[in-house]
């Protein structure tokens, strides 16, 4: 496609952008290259992301047998080794083939019997640095043996999954509320959890909960489980640690057939560094997947990085992407830590505080290139599929088209949100909670560009951290969260705990998020087994039971947050761009505002309530009460009549009952 020299509608629809046209217009020139390279010479992006279909190993009927091919450029000696052949290093040369591969098939007349469903094996590389024996880069299924914890790749060849359900991705989802989930720490008994222990008893509380799209952490293979699955080494195998890959499709399906979309994360930001486990020096090199030298290396994360220029890494990453959407089904990913992918000091000490800290030479343009053809490829499978950028930076056009100048996305994270209340909530009393700080922390985004809006994910539970739940009411958690307990610390923390939620999902963004169990005020961090606790998985778990438990309040909030997402859905908060602030009222900490047709009042004062508050409105109409952070239900005080009819005057001025530490939903009735 010949490049056209008109300026970027990235910036013609945000002139501020207008002195990087250099940076963007290079940026949009090098995406069209790419676009025409790789039609030309594949036919199609989705011809070139079909490497995983060669490499590997692939039974193929027509031959009766089973091919094994691997890419090692710099090795000068391959051989298969597994339980086949009693790990015999030697007897099973591979050879190169035309293809510059290294290849070797093993057919069923000699091997039918020893080279089967759940053999073991692996690849022993000869390279002029060291020889070792690695994990097949392409494996599909990778396990570990329990007394040596040694991991081998295993031979799968299982009868074909029978899918029962349609993705409900097959059509737009109008309304995107994601449901952040664990696999292995999604029980309650102290253990790892499996996918259809989270298929059978997670996925239709998340569906009752008003739900409508799961993320599901940690499904790459990881070696070390307290990595939380950042730390990929097998890039095609769906962890062994929860179940098999027919469990794994089990539990897509189950989300699919109660109407959620399920998307995977996606760590293509770095790989594990092991050697044994993962890709690191795989034929002797440094270089064969990531960047040559320190480039390669990350200094924050004790990892790689990979050479997203080299079109063979291009080939791997994109045909991992290609798998998981076709061979899982998954409906999209949420791309982890891209900002380390974006800059080449990984992002790293930088406060991102003006436009030139985008588009400098401290930009990684291959990476950025690469996440356009991941997007491209994406919605070109799954036209509906979901993709979500982990970027904290803030980089513009993270979620334009690619041929606006843009990277592709469709949604991102809004990263600032639980920063802004974690300090809100430690450093400042509640009476010096500034509104105006407030109002436009949570407004401030690209409108252009969909943020997800939460108040806290996965991240602010780890060890270390805490949940805004602990943060609100600390260790009077453990003790006084009964019903008929009386606390002045868990009568603050639960009312807050319903309002920061609700003013930031109506207001921060255009889709939503939680972390699994954060809906009910989980209490506790996660912490998953290791050294430093005695290999416990008394915080790598979720208590339920908690929430379930009817002298609790916990179920009280966890009705709060299904209530929340139910009004929002049918109000369609998240579609409707047009938000009116009506006031804020920073003496008596009141904001109000309106959005998707509705009234939001929210007073934030620790003690002053307001009998007749007047909201000056646009138009002569009467609202209802739809939404109460102190409804009984939601274990509040029932200081408001929720029958009560409100009415504006000539002027449309309405008066309305504003009690202390409340959040009001307003819903028209007349015009």
């Amino acid at each position: 496609m010949p490049f056209s020299p008109t300026l970027p509608r990235l910036i013609a629809d945000d002139p501020e952008l207008a002195p990087f046209n250099a940076q963007i217009t290079d940026r949009l020139y090098r995406w069209r290259g790419m676009m025409h390279y790789v039609n030309k010479n594949n036919g199609s992006l989705y011809n070139f992301a079909e490497l995983h279909k060669y490499l590997g190993l692939h039974y193929s009927a027509e031959h009766k047998g089973w091919f094994y091919r691997e890419w090692a450029p710099n090795a000068f000696a391959l051989y298969l080794t597994g339980d086949f052949n009693w790990w015999d290093r030697e007897s099973h040369p591979l050879h190169p083939n035309d293809k510059n591969v290294w290849e070797i098939f093993l057919d069923d007349a000699t091997y039918g019997q020893t080279f089967v469903h759940g053999s073991l094996f692996k690849v022993v590389v000869h390279s002029r640095t060291l020889t070792s024996e690695r994990l097949p880069a392409f494996a599909a299924r990778v396990v570990q043996n329990e007394q040596t914890k040694d991991f081998s790749a295993q031979v799968w060849k299982s009868e074909p999954y029978d899918w029962k359900f349609i993705s409900p991705a097959a059509e737009e989802i109008k309304e995107v509320y994601i449901y952040e989930g664990h696999t292995g720490m999604a029980q309650e008994t102290y253990g790892v959890g499996t996918y259809r222990e989270f298929a059978d008893n997670i996925l239709p509380r998340i569906k009752e909960g008003g739900y409508t799209v799961v993320q599901l952490m940690a499904v790459q293979e990881h070696p070390y489980y307290g990595s939380y699955g950042y730390h990929v080494s097998n890039f095609f195998a769906p962890s062994s640690r929860f179940g098999t890959p027919e469990d794994l499709k089990y539990l897509v399906d189950t989300a699919h057939g109660l109407g959620l979309a399920i998307i995977m994360d996606l760590v293509h930001s770095h790989s594990v560094k092991n050697i044994n486990e993962g890709l690191n020096m795989f034929d002797g090199s440094g270089d064969q997947y990531f960047y040559p030298g320190e480039r390669g290396d990350h200094p924050a994360w004790d990892s790689k990085v990979f050479n997203y220029g080299k079109w063979e890494v291009q080939q791997f990453l994109l045909s991992n992407v290609r798998y998981w959407l076709e061979e899982f089904r998954f409906d999209g990913f949420r791309f982890d830590g891209i900002t380390s992918m974006l800059y080449e000091n990984h992002g790293l000490n930088m406060d991102f505080t003006g436009l030139p800290d985008y588009f400098s030479p401290n930009t990684n343009a291959e990476a950025v290139l690469y996440l356009q053809m991941a997007n491209k490829l994406t919605h070109t499978i799954l036209k509906h599929g979901i993709t979500v950028a982990e970027d904290v930076s803030g980089m513009p056009g993270l979620c334009r088209p690619e041929d606006d100048g843009g990277v592709g996305f469709d949604f991102r994270l809004g990263m600032g949100l639980p920063d802004y209340w974690i300090k809100l909530i430690e450093t400042k009393a509640d009476e010096d909670w500034d509104m105006g700080e407030l109002w436009g922390t949570l407004i401030n985004r690209r409108r252009s560009e969909k943020t997800i809006a939460y108040v806290e994910s996965h991240d602010q539970a780890l060890v270390g951290d805490q949940t805004i739940a602990f943060r609100l009411m600390k260790t009077a958690m453990y003790t006084d969260m009964d019903k008929g307990a009386q606390n002045l610390v868990i009568d603050r923390g639960m009312a807050l705990h319903k309002m920061i939620r609700l003013i930031t999902l109506s207001v921060g963004g255009e889709a939503w998020l939680n972390f699994m169990g954060n809906e009910f005020g989980h209490p506790d961090w996660i912490d998953f087994p290791r050294d430093g606790n005695n290999w416990s998985f008394q915080y790598a778990r979720r208590q339920w039971s908690l929430a379930d438990n009817p002298f609790l309040r916990y179920g009280a909030l966890a009705d709060f947050d299904s209530a929340m997402l139910h009004v929002s859905k049918a109000g369609e908060w998240l579609s409707s761009h047009d938000i009116q602030l009506v006031t804020v009222d920073n003496y008596n900490k009141i904001i109000a505002y309106m959005r998707a047709g509705m009234l939001f009042v929210f007073n934030f004062h620790p003690s002053a309530s307001f009998t007749d508050y007047g909201l000056q409105l646009n138009e002569p109409a009467s609202y209802k009460i739809i939404l109460d952070t102190d409804a009984p239900k939601f274990s509040g005080y029932s200081r408001i009549n929720a029958d009560l009819e409100y009415f504006t005057d000539a002027n449309g001025l309405i008066k309305v009952y504003s009690p202390s530490r409340t959040g009001l939903v307003f819903n028209k009735v007349k015009p």
